[in-house]
């Protein structure tokens, strides 16, 4: 391809268009390019300060220019600009919130779903829909689900995915007496009720969103000492209920203690009462691939709608949430798109049609080439480990003189915090953060605050755990 550029008629739109242009016959070189800037970012995570603390080297203000430079050029803006000010989450040693390190299967997925750019709507004219049915069946092989009784789809994350638990079980609910909320609106069912325990940050944000409430929910205890859902108070709500719908939400893997409520007990309760089960599972789903955990999700089969995450512990890259429902007709229903040029007769799902989004990336394929190269084993590994690291971290905190355990690690998180004050754990927490070994977050646990580490990525090793340990000592 000859593109002449340049040219003395051209407006400066036509030239901006040629270097557009001029950038695909050079396509070889920028991907060349953007390979090795990666390469270099993810091979030297190891060793980069795991979090950057100072981005004052980046002024967000300063103005778009008029003219393009090209992409070589704005990749090496980015290489001197952008990268050295970002956080290595990607490395062994991110231990914030619940954050996997994108496996090289993955990010090859990734890259190719960027590169070929499917609208993953639905199945008409492309694959891409049967790869997210073979991706949604194999998933529920990895969490220990029947894919007979369970169908969904993938989302941007749990977020959205406890959005479509509180949407779907909604119509649920209205339809089981009646009323269709889909048509006629949320006025139609006044009387719902949520009933939830320990909910995620994700669930009581979408309480906001759906218009039920931030603090419209009914608040069942939990057992002493513990996140798990008290079985019998969550009884005695459910019996002096009067609303006509009713929606339990459960936890299986809660994000500080990583509990997991009794699911079997509290599906009866479910069945018994009438209403609509929706299991908070972002990374504790996947606990199914360890056979010295699995027991934990006893009952999961039995809930009506599922949340979790890709992102999380199978370690593909943000971003990448699950729903899974016994109910797809009645998600359908909530989540349907209505306009002439999205009518089809192609055979498959229509993915459009059981989610927010209209338009949808592709990201089944950085699933499924995770899934294809590491295989169950290659996942239950990852779980494996990290939930031994986790307990090493445990266990040498647990014989520490100047740290305590808040909890013992069930799974992969470690929840501890020194001996002196609240005030003084967190000037601690910054100390331990800012030698940019390790990253962990602050969490509250039994009314203390605490430190929380959160073992997730596939590349953390029992090397690093002597370097995070290193680093919590050196600033005691």
């Amino acid at each position: 391809m000859n593109v002449v550029t340049n040219r003395a008629s051209d407006s400066p739109t036509d030239n901006a268009r040629h270097l557009m242009f001029d950038d695909l016959e050079k396509l070889g070189r920028i991907l060349v390019e953007t390979g090795d800037l990666a390469h270099g970012f993810v091979q030297g995570a190891d060793d980069m300060d795991v979090t950057c603390r100072d981005f004052s080297a980046f002024d967000p203000s300063r103005p778009l220019s008029g003219q393009g430079s090209g992409t070589l050029d704005a990749l090496r803006a980015a290489k001197e600009e952008i990268l050295p000010l970002l956080a290595a989450s990607i490395g062994p040693r991110y231990l914030g919130f619940v954050t996997g390190g994108t496996t090289p299967a993955a990010l090859a997925g990734d890259w190719l779903a960027s590169a070929i750019d499917q609208n993953a709507t639905g199945p008409e004219g492309s694959v891409n829909a049967a790869v997210e049915e073979q991706v949604i069946n194999w998933l529920c092989d990895l969490g220990g689900l029947p894919s007979d009784r369970f169908d969904g789809v993938l989302t941007t994350g749990a977020t959205v995915s406890n959005l479509l638990g509180l949407v779907a079980g909604r119509q649920w609910c209205g339809e089981r007496v009646g009323v269709n909320v889909d048509a006629d609106g949320a006025g139609v069912l006044p009387d719902l009720e949520v009933f939830a325990a320990t909910p995620h940050a994700s669930m009581v944000k979408d309480l906001s969103i759906t218009g039920i409430g931030r603090n419209s929910f009914t608040k069942v205890a939990t057992l002493p000492g513990s996140e798990e859902t008290d079985l019998d108070d969550l009884r005695a709500k459910l019996k002096a209920s009067d609303a006509r719908g009713k929606i339990v939400i459960a936890s299986a893997g809660t994000v500080n203690a990583t509990d997991f409520d009794d699911l079997t007990a509290i599906a009866d309760l479910c069945a018994a009462y009438g209403a609509w089960l929706h299991v908070d599972a972002a990374f504790g789903l996947f606990v199914a691939l360890d056979d010295r955990r699995a027991h934990f999700l006893a009952g999961i089969d039995r809930a009506d709608s599922i949340t979790s995450d890709g992102h999380k512990w199978l370690n593909v890259p943000y971003d990448c949430g699950i729903f899974l429902t016994r109910h797809i007709s009645v998600l359908e229903t909530c989540c349907r798109a209505f306009a002439p040029y999205l009518a089809t007769k192609a055979e498959g799902n229509s993915y459009i049609n059981r989610g927010v989004e209209n338009s949808r990336r592709f990201r089944a394929l950085p699933l499924w080439m995770a899934m294809k190269a590491y295989g169950r084993d290659g996942f239950a590994a990852i779980i494996r480990a990290n939930c031994d690291q986790a307990a090493d971290l445990g266990a040498w905190v647990r014989t520490h003189e100047k740290l305590e355990l808040l909890s013992e690690p069930k799974l992969n998180v470690t929840m501890f915090t020194s001996l002196g004050d609240d005030d003084q754990n967190r000037a601690l927490l910054e100390k331990i953060n800012a030698t940019g070994k390790l990253f962990m977050t602050p969490t509250i646990y039994n009314g203390r605050f605490g430190f929380r580490a959160a073992f997730s990525s596939w590349r953390t090793q029992d090397h690093d755990l002597v370097i995070i340990k290193q680093a919590i000592d050196s600033v005691l």
